[in-house]
């Protein structure tokens, strides 16, 4: 059985090529694996106006797909029963005890609040339902980013160096009243960096500790991490000036990642390579299993991971409003197929400063994006994001 028809991926390179062309991003590097066959593809260059072109190896700021691999790095403890699903936090995380809610979720955030109902659990906190984030669904400005932004607490785009470590980070998240009840609404990001700190002190040493050991070396990704292993080979991250529309750098390759942060983001802090990211998605793509045959994860894990925890239980739309996409333990689960990438469960996340990455199990497929330029939006994504899984679908050969 062929993985992928060669014309087809060629014409998929094309298309890329095309894309940094006309400027509409400047680096992009893609892979894509299929029983085996393990097809990549670059372009562009590390900075605009420079000659470093983007290789296979470059470095890329993956923002908020580190919140799978956290994900996973919690799995690792629940696994050893260091964690527990049900259990509340209160004890790993004193800050978060006795909660208040607020009245009105959507409304300020010195508004009248109630008691919470019950704890928040280590289940709320994966499936981000703990009663903090943002309201995918709510307009713009939110009071509680706001209100996490005037703390330092980091709630926009990663900028690594801005929150303090993690205790003072989540001191002055505790400061603030829940949204809604812990398990009653999905709300995006802030429960990523809530599990980070979990996974910290369950763990009993720090977050990029804990991940180095026992989930990036066992699966050989040396270049991912909290800082860039060498910033050579990390390009420049730009975005959009909402003023005039022009393109300004948001990052240099000398800038936030390019030294330890005080507080590792585990909703969006990593580095990454797209041969680093495949073989993360390889793994869980092999149920748990390292190249070697042992497991990093137990099948059971990597099927409670993947599978939709939200349902029909009263927890928001989750990351898709029109319910396309359900949210399991730090992924997005695809509930029903609308093109032609993503079969009915596939799962896997995106990154606001430029990437993404799924795995689609019906197909036995893995697919990774690493570009150098930030999102405008959540909805669309920029057009070379989503023509890489186009084209690598298209070029599909059975």
């Amino acid at each position: 059985m062929r993985g992928f028809d060669p014309a087809r991926l060629e014409r998929l390179r094309t298309v890329v090529s095309d894309h940094v062309e006309r400027g509409d991003v400047g680096g992009v590097a893609w892979l894509a694996a299929r029983d085996g066959d393990v097809e990549t593809g670059v372009a562009g260059v590390l900075t605009r106006g420079e000659p470093q072109p983007i290789q296979r190896d470059s470095v890329f700021r993956i923002a908020s797909m580190t919140k799978p691999m956290v994900a996973v790095a919690a799995l690792v403890l629940v696994e050893e029963c260091r964690l527990r699903l049900d259990d509340p936090v209160d004890d790993l995380l004193p800050e978060l005890a006795d909660r208040r809610v607020l009245v009105d979720g959507g409304g300020p955030m010195d508004g009248p609040t109630v008691p919470a109902t019950r704890p928040i659990t280590v289940r709320d906190v994966l499936t981000f339902r703990l009663g903090w984030g943002m309201d995918f669904t709510a307009g713009w400005p939110q009071p509680l980013l706001e209100a996490m932004n005037e703390l330092g607490l980091g709630s926009g785009p990663p900028e690594p160096q801005v929150p303090p470590e993690p205790d003072e980070w989540l001191r002055r998240l505790g400061t603030l009243p829940l949204l809604y009840h812990p398990g009653e609404r999905w709300l995006y990001n802030t429960g990523s960096d809530v599990l980070g700190v979990l996974v910290a002190r369950a763990a009993r040493q720090p977050l990029e500790t804990f991940l180095r050991h026992r989930v990036f070396e066992p699966l050989g990704m040396a270049d991912t991490g909290f800082a860039a292993p060498d910033v050579t080979r990390l390009g420049s991250c730009y975005t959009r000036d909402p003023a005039t529309g022009d393109r300004v750098v948001y990052d240099p390759p000398d800038g936030q990642w390019a030294r330890p942060p005080a507080f590792p983001s585990g909703g969006g802090g990593l580095v990454s390579t797209v041969d680093d990211v495949y073989a993360f998605g390889r793994m869980l793509m092999a149920e748990g299993r390292l190249p070697d045959g042992s497991r990093l994860l137990s099948r059971a894990s990597v099927a409670a991971m993947t599978t939709d925890q939200l349902g029909e239980a009263g927890a928001g739309s989750g990351p898709s409003p029109d319910g396309t996409q359900g949210w399991g333990f730090g992924v997005g689960v695809t509930l029903r197929r609308t093109g032609l990438a993503g079969s009915i469960g596939s799962y896997g996340w995106a990154g606001g400063l430029g990437s993404t990455w799924m795995n689609d199990p019906t197909e036995r497929l893995v697919v990774t994006v690493l570009t150098t330029d930030m999102f405008a939006g959540a909805f669309p994504p920029p057009a070379v994001i989503q023509d890489v899984p186009t084209g690598v679908y298209a070029g599909l050969d059975d």
